[in-house]
């Protein structure tokens, strides 16, 4: 007979939710897409829902603050969500980063003190730059949906 190997207790893991946006723009014909700098990565616009924002609120705060864009056109059906794990302080968290497409009204962005930079990139730049599969995955939507939908932009 086999001895079952006990692991411990099993803990309860944290959750967090934030929401973010691909922000896009039109240049010649072809998309160009808001990333900004992180210290070790580059991604999209996002942060923490705050208590009654609802996710579209919580996308457009947060491209008010980390990029100054208040002008925002959000595409309706498009909401992906990147769902993982991560350790803080000896303790696991569940996160999802729900993103959100929208197009910019202008070009002028202005970076936060929470990021190290801030760029417009054509689909190749945005693709080398993310670093991390879901974040990728994300963008190969949203490029997808703009591109199905170019007549409307």
């Amino acid at each position: 007979m086999q001895e079952k190997r006990r692991l411990g207790p099993r803990r309860k893991s944290k959750y967090g939710l934030s929401c973010g946006v691909v922000i896009f723009n039109i240049n010649k014909k072809r998309p160009e897409y808001l990333l900004v700098k992180y210290p070790t990565y580059w991604g999209f616009v996002r942060g923490k829902v705050e208590p009654g924002e609802t996710e579209e609120l919580t996308a457009f705060r947060e491209a008010l603050e980390e990029a100054g864009l208040r002008d925002l056109m959000f595409v309706p059906g498009f909401r992906e969500t990147a769902s993982y794990f991560f350790k803080r302080n000896n303790e696991i968290i569940r996160k999802d980063d729900v993103y959100l497409l929208a197009k910019a009204g202008t070009w002028n962005v202005k970076i936060s003190h929470e990021h190290e930079d801030i760029r417009w990139c054509s689909y190749e730049q945005a693709l080398s730059l993310l670093k991390h599969k879901a974040t990728r995955d994300i963008l190969n939507k949203a490029h997808f949906m703009i591109q199905t939908h170019m007549k409307i932009w």
